[in-house]
């Protein structure tokens, strides 16, 4: 029943916005083309569009645009494909209440009542992302709503193209999270892997998703690991190796991937641990959606991604955002500020809690947060250094943020992932395609080859910039508009 009410609900505001087409040729004139993934520049082109494909681009000649097109004139402006975030979560809001199990705030506001905002909120974080030039999104996994959620996407004009996972198939549990419905489902055995492959086949995902929580080693005389919610006989010992720790929960690993791709369905795996990415590969994840943050890359790993062709998401924007929000230190861009969600940006402000319903991780960073903010840098220290081993090995990286964590705003916090990519030493080129045609490789079906591109049968999914984002990456927030399935939107008429 409640499954029914909240599409209900969601269907009944997106009304307004059913998806459109438009009819009839539009030629779109006078600007420079920038294909990130062949890396072509095309100084005054043309390019011609029929309801919501691209049927022709070309360098300006006097034969085109004809009588009756539709004109659309972008002289010295910079036509792009649309932007891609692989990796985010349209069950969490991105405010402070969205993940109890990291810091309970539920004596502040009831999880159920989170989650019910975040459902009524979501043609608006739609439209958030469309607002930054973000055309299509991979949300990696939440309830078995998330299946919902995308169909409802896919028939809305003002909402991005979505792929989705459900559950997260987890070493761990999450149990502040399940209200019913849970996006994270702890799995205790290989056949219970299999079986809940074949539960979520039944919903046609795009991916489905591993959660690689390794657990962390006990000390001498310690015993057991105190890792919440592992089960006493897959706990790891005093001493043992990484490779140890990370070959646990492996056996499940190597089910689910087994059980998915024979079912024909790609697997995304959550791995920031070395050894836990490096079983990943090997047991044949095809998308890792993090960086490995405990130790830099070995030449063995680089080349294994390479054999198997591991797509790897970065997602560095992610890393500084729990901690910076309960240190009271968090930074947002002026994209964030001006295009996020400020209902959610509003409980952001740790400092506006009840101070006796203060809990202690957040109390302990604002008196101190000099360790919060060590603890980033060291973990920056190693993802963009693997980042650019990763990118100058040929890794195929695609661009995407966790949208949706605490302290990650849906839309903009691509724009602070750009910056973080740049800090690694990526060029602006380099940063576009990851956004674009590298991107659209995670998408799969029809939509997979017809996103990320400027070419002749891909869907008209445009972002018209003011100024060259090759030359800055910080122009590709410089948006004039945007367009999705051939229908133009100026940029500051989507969020009115």
């Amino acid at each position: 029943m409640k499954r029914f009410s909240f599409l209900a609900l969601v269907a009944a505001a997106l009304a307004s916005s059913a998806l459109a087409t438009p009819s009839g040729t539009t030629v779109i004139v006078n600007g420079t083309a920038i294909d990130p993934g062949s890396g072509k520049v095309i100084p005054n082109a043309v390019i011609s569009i029929e309801g919501d494909h691209i049927t022709a681009i070309k360098e300006g000649g006097a034969e085109i645009p004809k009588k009756g097109d539709q004109v659309i004139d972008a002289r010295g402006k910079f036509i792009l494909p649309g932007y891609i975030d692989t990796h985010v979560h349209f069950f969490q809001s991105g405010g402070l209440f969205t993940r109890p199990d990291a810091v309970d705030l539920t004596s502040v506001r009831p999880y159920r009542d989170e989650v019910a905002m975040i459902k009524k909120n979501l043609p608006d974080t739609f439209k958030r992302y469309l607002r930054c030039g973000i055309t299509s999104v991979l949300d990696i996994g939440g309830p078995m709503w998330n299946f919902e959620m995308r169909k409802i996407a896919n028939s809305t004009a003002l909402a991005p193209r979505v792929a989705a996972a459900g559950p997260l198939i987890s070493s761990v549990s999450r149990p502040q999270l399940d209200l019913g419905d849970p996006p994270i489902v702890k799995i205790d055995t290989p056949e219970q892997g299999r079986e809940m492959v074949r539960k979520l086949a039944a919903q046609k995902p795009d991916y489905i998703k591993i959660w690689y929580i390794v657990p962390v080693a006990p000390k001498p005389g310690e015993g057991g690991s105190s890792t919440a919610s592992i089960s006493p006989s897959a706990s790891p010992a005093p001493g043992q190796s990484d490779v140890e720790r990370a070959a646990i929960f492996r056996p499940i690993v190597h089910a689910v991937v087994e059980e998915s791709h024979k079912l024909k369905l790609r697997v995304a795996v959550h791995a920031t641990e070395l050894e836990a990415a490096r079983a990943s590969a090997e047991e044949g994840a095809d998308l890792l959606v993090h960086s490995v943050t405990d130790k830099l890359v070995d030449e063995a790993f680089v080349k294994l991604l390479k054999e198997k062709g591991t797509i790897l998401t970065p997602t560095l924007v992610v890393f500084e955002r729990y901690g910076r929000t309960f240190a009271h230190k968090l930074e947002l861009t002026p994209e964030e500020k001006a295009w996020g969600n400020p209902e959610v940006i509003s409980t952001l402000d740790v400092t506006k809690l009840p101070p006796d319903k203060i809990p202690e991780r957040i109390s302990k960073a604002i008196a101190n947060p000099v360790p919060v903010l060590d603890n980033i840098k060291k973990t920056y220290d190693i993802a963009l250094k693997n980042l650019k081993t990763l990118e100058d090995a040929g890794i195929t990286i695609a661009t995407g943020t966790d949208a949706g964590n605490i302290g990650t705003i849906h839309g903009p916090a691509i724009f602070r992932e750009f910056q973080l990519m740049r800090e690694a030493g990526l060029t602006p080129m380099q940063i576009l395609k990851c956004t674009t045609a590298n991107a659209a490789k995670t998408f799969g079906g029809e939509t997979g080859p017809k996103i990320g591109a400027l070419k002749p049968g891909n869907f008209a999914d445009l972002v018209i910039l003011k100024s060259n984002p090759v030359d800055d990456i910080a122009h590709a927030s410089d948006i004039e508009s945007v367009m999705k399935n051939g229908v133009l939107y100026p940029a500051d008429s989507i969020l009115k």
